[in-house]
């Protein structure tokens, strides 16, 4: 089983290193599922092995010029304020509660970065650096969530980066990294109040997800930036669908009413889908103002 572990801790890495989050959306399953530990035990250790591997796989990215210094580090030191408040409270609700809360904010987001349509990104500006007064706000939620549930806070920091600060994806994931890192550790020092961790196991699992992080981020700066977003979306998906079928009751599942909502959901966002994929087209070929068309139909 053990071998089994250290397969799937590379693949935190490489999800750090590419995607710049998913590590503890990795990690807390992996822990919990196939090492056995109880939930507190594993949030705890993730938040270790997610600020290592999120330290070593900053590097190549700053190298590249894919890491934004100042928004980073305001973001992070206002966040670890945020993530050991978490880390301290989490000692107060249930494993199970913080597990379904943690699957339902990656839903959310994954939602949020799958709705950003092509032409939006493309006639948004690229700011080099977030405003102070919209990180401060942002870094304070980012880091309660990570020491709360125990996420580097990857899923929320991408998408705030992303869709909020107008920064480009690879740059985005960079920047993630050094947030990432810094709350980690903020908040497993929460967590250490009230958890023992295992730390031979952390080891070996945090050296498996640094080899990761090594091979993703090479790749990271050469993955086009809009199939990086939806296979950042659609991953946080699968991960926060998975994660809700473990903890939820059985009866959910069976009920015909829980199948009902799934089907009106996936119905609504297929046409939402169509919808969203003709618009473009459609603006292309209506008359444009001041066109031989238009002026010749008044």
């Amino acid at each position: 089983m053990i071998t089994l572990v250290l397969v799937a801790s590379v693949l935190i890495g490489v999800s750090l290193g590419i995607l710049g989050g998913g590590g503890s959306i990795l990690t807390v399953p992996i822990l919990v599922y196939l090492a056995g530990q109880d939930t507190k035990e594993a949030i705890a250790t993730s938040l270790f092995v997610v600020g290592v591997t999120s330290l070593v796989g900053l590097v190549p990215h700053a190298r590249a010029g894919r890491v934004r210094w100042r928004t980073g580090l305001i973001f992070g030191a206002v966040s670890m304020v945020g993530a050991y408040g978490g880390g301290r409270l989490a000692e107060y609700i249930p494993g199970t509660a913080l597990l379904i809360a943690f699957a339902l904010m990656m839903l959310a987001t994954a939602f949020a970065m799958l709705r950003k349509s092509r032409k939006a990104k493309a006639a948004k500006p690229a700011h080099t650096e977030l405003p102070v007064k919209h990180v401060i706000a942002e870094g304070l939620v980012v880091g309660a969530v990570t020491g709360l549930v125990g996420s580097g806070g990857g899923f929320l920091v991408v998408p705030a980066l992303a869709l909020l600060g107008g920064l480009p994806m690879s740059v985005a994931v960079g920047t993630s990294l050094l947030v990432i890192a810094m709350k980690s550790f903020s908040g497993l020092a929460g967590h250490l109040a009230d958890v023992q961790i295992d730390w031979n196991l952390a080891l070996m699992v945090t050296a498996a997800a640094v080899v990761g992080s090594l091979i993703g981020s090479r790749f990271a700066g050469r993955i086009p930036q809009d199939t990086l977003r939806t296979a950042f979306g659609w991953f946080v998906v699968v991960m926060g669908v998975f994660v809700l079928s473990q903890q939820l009751p059985a009866v959910i599942w069976v009920s015909p009413l829980t199948w009902v909502g799934v089907g009106l959901a996936v119905t609504t966002t297929v046409i939402w889908g169509i919808v969203r994929a003709r618009r473009p087209r459609a603006a292309m070929d209506a008359p444009q103002v001041g066109s031989r068309e238009s002026a010749a139909h008044p």
